[in-house]
């Protein structure tokens, strides 16, 4: 029986709890789709901001907690790939659900001020993290100030999209194919009490969370058994184990009809991903995170930038029917993640 409160665990272990912990991420996930439908309806926050706030964080929390496991024991670099990889993972799964949503793309179903105004504060907050590598090297209380702006950005852009959705100044036309973010009477769980949906709703969360404590520590024995980089395990492998509750909350919502969540979850789990950054500078206890990002963590970076913006592009030209069904946006998402993904192999 192998210590598993000593690291490195076999190669096999590692593969198990992989695994495991991946399943346990999908049936929460798609638990937590019926919930957070629920909650936006009942809160009166709404599928895009309900998303970018509460899904951001509940599906987050396990990104959150492997890039601090990772962190804390000193593999910085495998915490800022899981972050950023993360992202470009996550993005990818907008694609992912479009092939779930039949009637159109679904950018075009589930276009809103609040997803694109999120897709303009990622944006942000994935320039100042790359910022920060660039910059000469400080730090106060062992914390690179540079994670004191990514939260303070953070916040005030959630200000932003919560006064320009109760004003807005721009608004996407409907068109036939358009879902606008409408309470769904349908849903058993409306019937459920506030304070049931928010128990139910947390506990999920934390079981999610303690997958990716799991994870983290399992992609900490891959990269000392196997000799793959830290970048291209935490990029891919974690990243894609990080992208799940998106990947699989954003299918679960857009065949509940719910598709300004769906994409709303991904950019909500994009955003505080980012954030994890700043979780991981306080683990990391040797100096910046933002300074152990070597090459391969700024493409990954660099290619959550580029697919951000994709996604952005394809949110306003919106594209009835596209490429493959996907719209262009999808089929661009899919080809610059596989790239990323065979250049970190390499």
């Amino acid at each position: 029986m192998p210590d598993l409160t000593t690291l490195p665990w076999p190669l096999s272990l590692s593969a198990v709890v992989f695994v495991l912990a991946g399943a346990v991420t999908v049936a929460g996930s798609v638990r937590l789709a019926g919930l957070g439908d629920a909650l936006a309806d009942r809160t009166g926050w709404g599928e895009a901001l309900f998303g970018v706030v509460f899904f951001g964080v509940v599906t987050g929390l396990s990104g959150i907690i492997m890039t601090v496991v990772a962190a804390g024991s000193g593999q910085a670099s495998l915490g800022y790939s899981n972050a950023v990889g993360g992202i470009a993972a996550q993005t990818t799964a907008v694609a992912v659900a479009d092939a779930f949503h039949r009637r159109a793309n679904l950018e075009h179903a589930a276009a809103s001020l609040s997803n694109l105004l999120s897709g303009c504060l990622l944006i942000a907050l994935l320039a100042l993290a790359l910022l920060a590598s660039y910059i000469p090297e400080t730090s106060i209380a062992g914390v690179n100030p540079m994670s004191a702006v990514l939260v303070a950005t953070y916040i005030g852009g959630l200000v932003l999209i919560r006064r320009a959705g109760a004003q807005p100044m721009w608004q996407a036309i409907a068109t036939a194919e358009t879902r606008p973010d409408v309470p769904h009477n349908d849903n058993a769980l409306n019937r459920r009490s506030p304070a049931w949906l928010w128990i139910n709703f947390a506990v999920v969360g934390l079981l999610v969370a303690a997958g990716g404590w799991l994870v983290a520590l399992a992609a900490e024995s891959v990269v000392e058994t196997t000799g793959l980089t830290a970048g291209f395990v935490g990029a891919v492998l974690m990243g894609v184990v990080n992208a799940l509750p998106e990947t699989v909350t954003a299918i679960a919502a857009v065949r509940r009809g719910a598709v300004t969540l769906a994409i709303a979850a991904v950019l909500g789990g994009n955003i505080l991903d980012v954030l994890t950054l700043v979780a991981g500078d306080i683990a990391y206890r040797h100096g910046s995170i933002y300074h152990t990002a070597g090459d391969q963590e700024l493409l990954a970076t660099t290619t959550s930038l580029f697919m951000t913006a994709t996604l952005l592009g394809g949110l306003l030209i919106r594209q009835t029917c596209g490429w493959g069904r996907l719209g262009f946006e999808g089929v661009l998402l899919l080809a610059s993640y596989a790239a990323m993904t065979v250049i970190l192999a390499l």
